[in-house]
């Protein structure tokens, strides 16, 4: 996995090696490759990604997020990883539902300046089973956040996503973004004891470090949210932490030295109701039960 920022400097300590570079500046916000010109004048412009919307945790990066449905006096939601949570790594097949939380979360404008403290009520939902992400229901809604610290939530798409879409990871952590495609899917990817489903493989362009678990991956053409970031293959290992491997169909594994990957979040909004009020139940939920 992109580790929680505390394992990623142990590991830093260790072997002198990694993510240096980032480290040495973690304010300044890496600038992002500029869209590409339209190929016609009726094409629509890519848009600009920002830090808006995006948060700190403690340990890693995430999102507030809204749901297409979603209203302003709906509490909000702050979207991560589930290895991402304060109360350790969810074990393969364990699903966190309705937990009290009072986790807080530095909100960032568009250039990276944390602007407010949000705060949790509770942990909605949480696994990395079949995915790797845990959805806060914060103590404000959307409207007191916006009335308060002039931002809006990040939208979660509800389409999948295809190759080739040009994204952005924007780790609100480091402040720091990583603009690269969709190379393609892995039907699974298992990293140890886990195993995820359909994950999106980033092209080698993002070169995504620890402390970026969570954040959001922006389709630059719509601005909303297709994945959640979660890891990558750190020196060619099989199928071991933090050296995930992709599974065929087939059984056949493929090990992508360097290559990072992602969770897609289209399945989400399907399992949460009116009130932005997570249901397992609804239609179209597949997200994993507890």
């Amino acid at each position: 996995m992109n580790k929680p920022l505390l394992a990623a400097l142990a590991t830093l300590a260790v072997t002198g090696i990694g993510v240096a570079p980032a480290a040495a500046s973690p304010a300044a916000p890496a600038s992002s490759a500029s869209p590409a010109a339209p190929a016609s004048p009726a094409a629509p412009a890519a848009r600009a990604v920002s830090f808006a919307g995006t948060v700190a945790l403690s340990n890693c990066s995430g999102s507030l997020v809204r749901l297409p449905a979603s209203e302003d006096d709906d509490p909000a939601l702050v979207m991560s990883n589930g290895h991402c949570l304060e109360t350790g790594f969810p074990a393969a097949g364990e699903v966190v539902v309705d937990q009290p939380s009072s986790r807080s979360f530095g909100l960032l404008n568009a250039s990276g300046t944390r602007v407010g403290t949000l705060r949790a009520g509770k942990i909605a939902y949480a696994t990395m089973t079949d995915t790797d992400v845990s959805l806060y229901q914060l103590t404000s809604t959307y409207a007191q956040i916006r009335g308060s610290y002039g931002i809006s939530p990040l939208t979660l798409d509800d389409t999948r996503p295809t190759a080739g879409t040009a994204i952005t990871v924007v780790s609100g952590y480091w402040k720091r973004t990583y603009a690269c495609s969709v190379d393609g899917f892995a039907y699974r990817l298992k990293e140890g004891e886990w195993t995820w489903k359909d994950s999106v493989r980033y092209t080698s362009a993002c070169q995504t470090i620890g402390g970026t678990s969570g954040s959001p991956v922006v389709d630059n053409a719509t601005g909303e949210v297709v994945a959640v970031n979660n890891t990558g293959n750190e020196d060619g290992g099989r199928c071991t932490d933090n050296n995930p491997c992709e599974v065929a169909e087939d059984g056949t594994v493929t090990v992508r030295e360097g290559i990072n990957y992602g969770q897609q979040t289209y399945q989400i909004p399907a399992c949460f109701g009116l009130d932005n009020k997570l249901d397992l139940s609804r239609s179209g939920c597949v997200l994993p039960k507890p």
